[in-house]
Order: C-alpha cells, then sequence, then structure tokens
C-alpha cells in the first residue's frame, strides 16, 4: 500500500525532509560538465523535488556520499592524532535500482571484506535510500542483463508526476512524509528490457588472460580513469599525506579516489609495476568486474549502469567488450 500526496502537500513534506536530513539527488549542473558549454547531471543538495532529475541517468553515480572523493582520515601534530567527526545528520539518498545494487557491493568490500572500515561504516549507517523509478530504460544501461533492474530493500520509493507525487514509504522514520496523504496503490517502475544488452561468459578458461582483446582495446585507452569515477561500484583509493607550510611536523592524511587504468597505480616499493600495459589494465578491469569479484562473493561487481560507456573520451565500450569475450570463450 503507497500514499498519493498533492504536489504543494509533497513539496512540504519534502522541504521538511531537507531540514531534517541531508538530502542528495541527480541534479543538473549547468555548464560544469568537461567543457563551459556542457551540462551534467550529478548528485547535489535539491532544494525541491522539482530539481530532481527522475527522467535521466546521473552521470556520475551516488558513490561519493558514502565515500568521499577526498577524504582526510585524520590531522596530526609531532605527538598527537585527532580524527575528524563524521556526519551529524542522517542522510537520504536519491538513487535508481541499479544503483541500490551497487550499495551491496560497496558494503561487501568496505563492511565484510575482512574487516569493517571505520570511516565508510559512520557514513553509511545514516545513510537511507529513496528509490527512483525507471519508466524506460536509458540507452547504454544494462541492467536487466545483469539482474539488478529491481530492487525491493529501499526505505521509501517516491514517484512525481506533473498533479501529484505518489510514495511508498517502508521505513518509519519517514513516515512523516506521507502524513497528508491518502492511501494509493504503488508499483516502483522498473525496466524489464534494456536496448543494451550483455551476455557473460559462461566459464572463463586460463586463456582468457592473454587474449588479444585486451591489447586492442588498450590500445584505444589514454589511461584518464573516469570511468571508475563514474562506476559505482570502483573501491579504489591512494593515500596522500599533506604537510602545512608553517611547520612541517603538522598536517592531514587523506585517502583519494584512485583509478586501476592510470599509469602508477600498481607501482610498489622499488619501482615494480604488476601491469605495465593499457591492456593488462583494461583486462584487470573488467576480470575484476565479471570474474574475480563473483569468484569471492558470489556475483559480478558489475551492476550493468552503463556510466562507463558514456563517459569514455575514447568510446571503449566495456558492454561490447565483454560480449565479445563471451562470444570468443563460448565459441
Amino acid at each position: 500500500m503507497g500514499i498519493l500526496l498533492s504536489k504543494t502537500a509533497a513539496d512540504q513534506a519534502f522541504a521538511a525532509w531537507t531540514e531534517k536530513y541531508d538530502v542528495f539527488a541527480p541534479m543538473l549542473m549547468e555548464g560544469e560538465g568537461c567543457f563551459s558549454d556542457t551540462d551534467i547531471i550529478r548528485y547535489g543538495k535539491p532544494a525541491s523535488l522539482d530539481e530532481i532529475v527522475w527522467d535521466k541517468k546521473s552521470d556520475y553515480s551516488f558513490k561519493e556520499i558514502l565515500l568521499a572523493i577526498n577524504e582526510t582520515l585524520f590531522y596530526f601534530t609531532e605527538d598527537q592524532t585527532i580524527v575528524p567527526k563524521g556526519p551529524e545528520k542522517d542522510i537520504l539518498i536519491f538513487l535508481r535500482a541499479c544503483d541500490l545494487h551497487a550499495v551491496k557491493r560497496l558494503d561487501e568490500i568496505y563492511l565484510k571484506n575482512g574487516f569493517e572500515d571505520f570511516y565508510y561504516a559512520r557514513v553509511r549507517e545514516k545513510a537511507k535510500f529513496i528509490l527512483m523509478g525507471c519508466e524506460t530504460t536509458c540507452a547504454s544501461g544494462f541492467c536487466v542483463s545483469m539482474g539488478t533492474n529491481v530492487a525491493d530493500n529501499y526505505d521509501a520509493y517516491i514517484k512525481v508526476t506533473p498533479d501529484c507525487v505518489v510514495a511508498e514509504i517502508k521505513n518509519e522514520d519517514l513516515a512523516d512524509f506521507g502524513k497528508e496523504g491518502a492511501d494509493a496503490d504503488v508499483t516502483p517502475a522498473f525496466v524489464t528490457e534494456n536496448k543494451e544488452k550483455v551476455t557473460l561468459p559462461k566459464k572463463l578458461s586460463n586463456e582468457s588472460f592473454t587474449k588479444e582483446i585486451w591489447n586492442e582495446y588498450g590500445a584505444r585507452c589514454i589511461n584518464c580513469g573516469r570511468c571508475n569515477f563514474v562506476c559505482p561500484t570502483c573501491t579504489c583509493f591512494t593515500m596522500q599525506d599533506i604537510f602545512y607550510q608553517d611547520n612541517a611536523k603538522v598536517g592531514e592524511r587523506r585517502r583519494v579516489w584512485a583509478s586501476c587504468q592510470i599509469d602508477g597505480y600498481d607501482e610498489i616499493a622499488g619501482g615494480h609495476s604488476f601491469r605495465r600495459t593499457n591492456g593488462d589494465r583494461v583486462r584487470f578491469k573488467v576480470m575484476h568486474k565479471i570474474y574475480d569479484y563473483e569468484k569471492r562473493f558470489g556475483y559480478p561487481m558489475c551492476v550493468g549502469c552503463g556510466r562507463c560507456d558514456d563517459i569514455c573520451p575514447e568510446y571503449i565500450s566495456y558492454s561490447n567488450l565483454v560480449n565479445r569475450l563471451a562470444k570468443e570463450e563460448n565459441e
């Protein structure tokens, strides 16, 4: 059972949310794309439901809310360290089914992968998720192929129409949103077919790691790392120690997003590198998404959002690469 609200009542309820919670949702950022005359859809703090982009997939994922791009882990002096405070308010994140499945992938890495990450956990425990339905498929997504087109582990579902707002509130903490509404039948909108379809290899052989396909796609890669940064399931980071100019013994340690596609990412002491060529790096990314992660956790890391295909300046298609790999392996 759901709730039907007038647009006015829904706007008032949302305004109350923005006072109580830090609310994040996809928003149109005009002139903030790669060029000064291009726009981008990225997560921000909307002041109203009208500021949320409902009909298009965000170019960047929700990930930067749970896992900051640049995060200070602690400040240090000569004899003391201080951990910065975590978020004070609870957090509401508007996202789609594929991204809700991505949350599960992040939780596996940062909460269940041998130990619990303190910094991720303190943000994650404050987060609640508002499902945004998908009336139609996006052009590059293949969530149906990955089984991530449907989700039920949301705290609330909201759909905005020109005349009214319908909602399903599953978390009692959010029940105030529908107190002015009337009962209604509400079924979240999930796509059942994508334009883009991906077939995963049924079984990968040892020869999969030495195929020429990696060098073919790697020859086009320019090591920008954008595919990793827009991906809602990539979790790699690097460490930086920042020393202050007025006292070189005082500063802060940060963790910053990193990319396995960038030269030097896998370099260790002594200058040794495990993946020296672009082909090696492309292979690592793809095989980690569809083989390594699944071998450990029982399901693929990729959720089929298609953002990596959208963002690549060299038009390297992850989905086409996987389809070609599957075809060669199945043959």
